[in-house]
C-alpha cells in the first residue's frame, strides 16, 4: 500500500472518528499531491512533498515564535519512512565508499544519498562525512 493510499484510508477513518486535526492534516497533504501534474506519484516524490509541508509548517511556527511541535507535523511525520540511523549510515559508508575516488569527502554525498534516498537526512550524512 502506498503512502497516498494509506492516507486516503486514514482520512475515511478520521472522518468516521470525527478527528478534525487528523482529517484536516491529511486533506492538506492529499490536496498537495493533487496539485502535481503526474497522476501517479512515486514513493520518493510523495515523501518529498510531505517533508516540504512539514518544513513549511515548522517555518511558519518559528516565525510566529511558537514551539515547532504541532499536531499537524506529528500527523504528517507518521507517514514518512523511518530514517536510517547514524550508525547504519556510517557502517554503509565504511563498507561501500572509497574516498580515494573523490577529490574531497563531500563529493561522496551523491552515491550515499542515491543509496539511502529519503531514508537518510542529508544533514546527518554531511555531518558524518565531516567527522571522518
Amino acid at each position: 500500500m502506498t503512502i497516498r493510499d494509506q492516507m486516503k484510508a486514514d482520512l475515511v477513518s478520521a472522518i468516521k472518528e470525527k478527528d478534525e486535526e487528523r482529517k484536516n492534516a491529511i486533506r492538506v497533504a492529499l490536496g498537495e499531491f493533487g496539485r502535481i501534474d503526474k497522476k501517479d506519484l512515486d514513493h520518493e516524490e510523495t515523501v518529498r512533498i510531505l517533508k516540504k509541508l512539514i518544513k513549511s509548517e515548522k517555518e511558519m511556527l518559528e516565525a510566529k515564535g511558537i514551539s515547532d511541535d504541532s499536531m499537524f507535523i506529528r500527523i504528517l511525520e507518521h507517514y514518512l519512512p523511518k530514517l536510517a540511523s547514524k550508525d547504519e549510515i556510517c557502517e554503509w559508508i565504511r563498507q561501500n565508499i572509497d574516498f580515494s575516488q573523490f577529490k574531497n569527502k563531500m563529493q561522496a554525498m551523491k552515491p550515499i544519498m542515491s543509496y539511502f534516498g529519503s531514508s537518510a537526512d542529508g544533514n546527518i550524512v554531511k555531518q558524518i562525512l565531516q567527522e571522518l
